[in-house]
């Protein structure tokens, strides 16, 4: 069965103290939600206080982002040590704006990706194709080879513990959403991938998310697809009411 997730990704937004209010009006909304994963993803600077606020309570903990050493002159990085200790279940990796700004590859991807089974994350991992790419036809292509590269060298097993999220860069803060017959034909193609790598139980286990520009106005019609199993979700989790919205329009709906 898979359980719906929804992550709010909040990026570069929110001091402490405004994610420690924002997580207030959070946990009131969601109080009563069930059947649904909820986690949130501030900077990094407001994980503690993040933490503080959820001890106990429904929603999880993630990081944006992390270093796969444990510890060393890394000048600017966070480690997995460090995320553990702030109380962290869930990174994400391999996010499109760490691709484009920071340089980030495959390869970098993997390495992350290995750390974090190793110290016990539940780590979400990105792809998706840019626009050029996407109206070349490359969809399929740009997809299968992150998927190859970024989860290089892992088991069944690992990979069953693995959340990918589907995030076609051309939607991502720009308001336009794949169509939901759209996001299901790629992420139905992962799911396949996923098959042909680790086998069918393993492939059915992995959580398959979507994300870029995802709205309460569009999150019933994206999760009415058998393959998107939730959300990644940016600009709308940095208001609790429609971040609340969407993980109330994701619930109820396990994966046989």
């Amino acid at each position: 069965m898979r359980i719906p997730l929804v992550a709010g990704n909040w990026k570069m937004y929110k001091t402490a103290a405004e994610a420690g209010e924002f997580v207030q009006q959070l946990k009131t909304l969601l109080k009563d939600v069930q059947g649904v994963e909820v986690a949130v993803c501030p900077p990094f600077t407001a994980l503690y206080a993040v933490a503080r606020e959820l001890a106990g309570g429904k929603v999880a903990l993630g990081a944006q982002n992390m270093h796969w050493e444990e510890e060393g002159a890394y000048t600017g990085e966070v480690s997995p040590k460090m995320l553990k200790e702030a109380g962290c279940r869930y990174v994400i990796l391999g996010h499109s704006e760490r691709r484009q700004y920071f340089q980030e590859t495959d390869q970098m991807v993997n390495k992350k990706l290995k750390a974090a089974l190793k110290w016990g994350f539940v780590p979400i991992v990105c792809v998706g194709e840019q626009l050029a790419e996407r109206e070349a036809g490359k969809t399929a292509a740009v997809v299968a080879g992150q998927m190859e590269k970024s989860l290089d060298g892992l088991n069944s097993e690992e990979l069953a513990g693995v959340v990918i999220a589907y995030e076609p860069v051309w939607a991502i803060g720009t308001g336009r959403t794949a169509q939901p017959e759209d996001a299901q034909q790629v992420n139905s193609f992962i799911r396949e991938l996923l098959a042909a790598r680790a086998g069918r139980p393993a492939a059915d286990k992995v959580r398959i998310l979507y994300g870029g520009s995802v709205k309460p106005e569009n999150i019933a019609s994206l999760m009415a697809q058998p393959d998107i199993d939730g959300a990644l979700v940016g600009g709308a989790s940095l208001q609790a009411d429609s971040f609340a919205a969407i993980v109330e329009g994701s619930r109820l709906r396990g994966r046989a």
